[in-house]
């Protein structure tokens, strides 16, 4: 069971209110002692309201409870984006409460991918990676909508690209390109991209190269 999913259960467990001994919650979740008292405080850091300590037992407590919502992938954008405006606030108690919300908000997203990539796992604050891909969104978006190669450095490495696709994968965008500097497809995350300009030169489909050879 990936972390992601292991976290959520127990939180599923807590959130009737009752108090849970540690060794009934590992039970219930097939895991060791450890690993239940290891999972408590990352849910705790990543802002679950949990009461408890390691002898007597745990619950989830909640100020208030939101019904739930359906939200489009423009309106987890546009919530996010206000999240992250949060972490230039000069109040110390706006950018902690931002970084709550936004590890609640990433640790209920669903989280649909067959495969994610490695290092992508149960952050404690998503909120920061998120955020600094947020600032190529509009560009990227653009240079799809007018098929211009763009110039980026992703990771360390400088690449010419086509921007095919943007995806959300509940705490990260990654954007599905064809790298005319290895002449391939790639999925990169947004977030590791340091560098980014619109290049003048446009791409059309071409076979071997658009997002229908690279789904297929």
């Amino acid at each position: 069971m990936r972390r992601a999913d292991q976290l959520m259960q127990i939180v599923q467990l807590l959130r009737d209110g009752d108090l849970h001994r540690a060794g009934d919650i590992a039970s219930a979740t097939g895991v060791s002692l450890r690993t239940i008292y290891r999972d408590m405080e990352t849910l705790a850091a990543s802002g679950v309201p949990i009461e408890g300590e390691r002898g007597t037992g745990y619950r989830v407590t909640a100020a208030i409870t939101l019904p739930p919502l359906n939200l489009t992938m423009a309106e987890v954008e546009a919530l996010h984006l206000a999240i992250a405006g949060l972490g230039q606030a000069n109040d110390p108690d706006l950018r902690s409460a931002g970084q709550s919300l936004s590890a609640k908000i990433g640790a209920v997203l669903p989280e649909d991918r067959s495969k994610a990539p490695a290092s992508f796992g149960f952050a404690v604050y998503p909120f920061a990676d998120a955020a600094r891909g947020f600032r190529h969104l509009p560009i990227m978006r653009q240079a799809m909508r007018s098929r211009q190669k763009l110039a980026i450095t992703h990771d360390g490495a400088d690449r010419t690209v086509r921007p095919l696709k943007l995806d959300y994968w509940g705490r990260l965008w990654t954007c599905v390109v064809w790298c005319e500097t290895t002449k391939g497809f790639a999925d990169l995350r947004i977030d590791q991209i340091s560098a980014l300009r619109v290049l003048p030169s446009l791409f059309v489909n071409e076979t071997g190269k658009s997002l229908a050879d690279y789904a297929g």
